[in-house]
């Protein structure tokens, strides 16, 4: 990490700390794909709907949410579903289904794969904590392993679970692990996975705003980013390099918040400039 990513990390701590406050609150989640999770009490649930919502955490909020609810519509116990139906019964009943350019046979054989992992380790959460190994620092190294696992299953190298190997940030991937490790007014947690190992889930929106307040250079929400802007929170958070992801990302999308204004105020500048190192 650069040392002035270093330095603003630190010097960005209680403006931080303030937003979270402020922010990191169940009743500030809607409209947000996790709400879903609450819905279900059962851990088996949260870890189907979790995969899911985060799959098809891209393109416009409102979208979305439409597009979970309708799948959700297709599966009246999400755990039991996936594990019992056969391929051919979800893609059955996903006929028709399409969220941009995902289709339901796409996701139906995602599903169908999650399902098969689950009836073999017992969990998603048990098939991703076997393959963390002493050392790992992140947890891509067990994500790769995690979505081999999936494709395997599932029969596909789907879009929705895309792989550190593939060269991608993994955003949804990040988020799904977010809210299935930690535990706090916001994400439910459930999985025995140190939250000091997580990602954050870098897009677009969370990219530009770490590249104004200084935490990476890089032009793209690549993955060398997101560990840059992961290593910059670590230095003020070890143990929770993703404890602001949740606030952060409420600004610019609640009208309630000014981007600009909390920007400024960390004594950066918005929009950030455009002449960064690749």
């Amino acid at each position: 990490m650069p040392q002035s990513a270093r330095h603003n990390a630190e010097r960005l701590y209680p403006r931080l700390e303030a937003l979270r406050e402020r922010y990191n609150r169940r009743a500030y989640v809607c409209p947000d794909p996790l709400q879903f999770l609450y819905e279900y009490d059962d851990p088996a649930d949260r870890e189907v709907v979790g995969i899911l919502a985060s799959s098809l955490a891209f393109g416009n909020v409102t979208q979305i949410l439409k597009s979970v609810t309708a799948v959700l519509e297709h599966l009246a116990s999400p755990a039991d579903d996936v594990r019992a139906l056969r391929r051919e019964t979800l893609r059955r009943r996903l006929r028709g289904f399409k969220h941009r350019y995902v289709t339901g046979e796409e996701l139906a054989d995602t599903l169908y794969g999650a399902g098969q992992v689950m009836k073999r380790y017992g969990s998603l959460g048990n098939c991703f904590t076997a393959r963390i190994e002493q050392g790992d620092a992140t947890v891509l190294p067990a994500m790769v392993k995690f979505v081999s696992e999936l494709r395997r299953e599932s029969g596909t190298r789907s879009y929705l679970v895309p792989s550190p190997e593939d060269g991608s940030a993994c955003k949804r991937l990040n988020l799904y692990l977010r809210w299935m490790v930690r535990r706090d007014d916001v994400d439910p947690g459930g999985w025995d996975v140190p939250a000091s190992m997580l990602v954050v889930p870098l897009d677009t929106h969370l990219h530009r705003l770490a590249r104004a307040l200084g935490l990476t250079r890089r032009r793209s929400a690549d993955l060398k980013a997101a560990l840059e802007v992961t290593e910059a929170f670590r230095t003020m958070t070890p143990e929770d390099p993703v404890r602001y992801d949740f606030a952060l990302t409420r600004l610019g999308i609640r009208s309630d918040t000014d981007i600009q204004g909390f920007v400024v105020g960390c004594g950066c500048q918005w929009p950030p400039p455009t002449r960064e190192a690749i």
